[in-house]
C-alpha cells in the first residue's frame, strides 16, 4: 500500500512539474518568437530572433542549424548570434528525426537532410518556406543570408550552399564534412570552416580533404595570412575568402567559435557590394 501511495505521488509530482517546466521554457528572452510552419502537411518549427529594427530598415539574417540529436533551443544556447550579432535576425530551426550516417542508423533522433533528394527535400522546403515567412514580416537583406551549423548542421550548412547558392553570402560549417563537393558544381562563396584535430566522429582527413576544396573551388591563394587565434584566413581572387579554424579539440563545438563565425559574418556582410 505504502508503495502504491509513493508511486502515485511521484506520477502525481510529475504530472504537475512536466508542464511547468515546458511552460518556463516559454519564456523566451526578448526579441525571440517562436515560429510554426507547415511544409508539405508536416508541422516544423523553431524559434526566431529579430530586431525591432528589422521592420524598418534591411536585415541580415543567420540561419543556425544543430547538430544530430540536438535541438533548436540548445543550439541557440551554444551559439547566440542573437548576443553576438543583435543587428540581425537570427533563426534556430528545429530538425525532424532522420537516420544518421555516423551514428543513429534507425533514424530515432532529429537532424538534416544529407543530400538533394534526400527525404523528400524536407528540408530544403522548410528553409524556402522561413525564407519567404521572413520576407513577408521583416524587411530583409537579401544580399547578406548566412548559414552555420554544426555536425549534422554543418553538413545542412554545405548543402544549402550546393542547392542555394544565389541566396546566402556566407557559410560557416563546424565539425562537418561534404562529399557532394568532389563532384558537383559549388559556386564560390566566402567559408569558414571550423575543425578539430582530434575529431573520433567526424574524421580530421576527412574535414581537411573538405577545406581544401572549398580553397580550390573559391580560388584562394596557396598561401594564408593569421586571422584570429586558430585561424587563419585564405585571400581569395574571386572575393570568396576562406577562413580555416583548426582547433585541437574533439568534435565538441569550440567556446570561442561563436564569436567568430560573427566576426567572419559581419566582415562578410561589409564586403557586399
Amino acid at each position: 500500500m505504502h508503495h502504491h501511495f509513493l508511486r502515485f505521488s511521484f506520477a502525481l509530482l510529475a504530472a504537475l512539474v512536466i508542464p511547468l517546466a515546458c511552460h518556463a521554457q516559454v519564456q523566451l528572452p526578448e526579441g525571440f518568437h517562436k515560429l510554426d510552419l507547415t511544409v508539405d502537411g508536416v508541422a516544423r518549427g523553431g524559434f526566431v530572433y529579430a530586431p525591432t529594427a528589422a521592420k524598418e530598415k534591411p536585415t541580415p539574417v543567420v540561419f543556425v542549424f544543430h547538430g544530430h540529436g540536438g535541438n533548436a533551443m540548445q543550439i541557440g544556447r551554444s551559439i547566440p548570434m542573437y548576443k553576438l550579432w543583435p543587428e540581425a535576425i537570427s533563426v534556430y530551426l528545429q530538425g525532424l528525426n532522420t537516420p544518421g550516417r555516423l551514428t543513429d542508423p534507425e533514424g530515432k533522433k532529429p537532424g538534416w537532410q544529407h543530400g538533394a533528394g534526400a527525404e523528400g527535400d524536407r528540408d530544403l522546403k522548410l528553409f524556402d518556406a522561413v525564407m519567404a515567412n521572413l520576407k513577408e514580416n521583416y524587411k530583409v537583406d537579401a544580399k547578406r543570408i548566412f548559414s552555420t551549423g554544426h555536425s549534422n548542421g554543418g553538413g545542412f550548412t554545405y548543402l544549402l550552399w550546393e542547392t542555394r547558392p544565389d541566396v546566402l553570402c556566407a557559410v560557416a560549417p563546424s565539425a562537418a564534412a561534404s562529399a557532394r563537393l568532389a563532384d558537383r558544381a559549388f559556386k564560390p562563396k566566402p567559408c569558414m570552416h571550423i575543425a578539430g584535430t582530434q575529431d573520433p566522429l567526424v574524421k580530421y582527413t576527412w574535414k581537411e580533404m573538405a577545406m581544401a576544396k572549398v580553397k580550390q573551388i573559391n580560388q584562394c591563394e596557396t598561401e594564408g595570412k593569421p586571422w584570429a587565434k586558430d585561424c587563419t584566413l585564405f585571400p581569395s581572387k574571386v572575393g570568396a575568402p576562406f577562413v580555416a579554424f583548426i582547433h585541437q579539440g574533439t568534435h565538441k563545438f569550440p567556446e570561442e567559435a561563436p564569436a567568430l563565425i560573427a566576426k567572419f559574418f559581419k566582415e562578410q556582410a561589409a564586403a557586399v557590394k
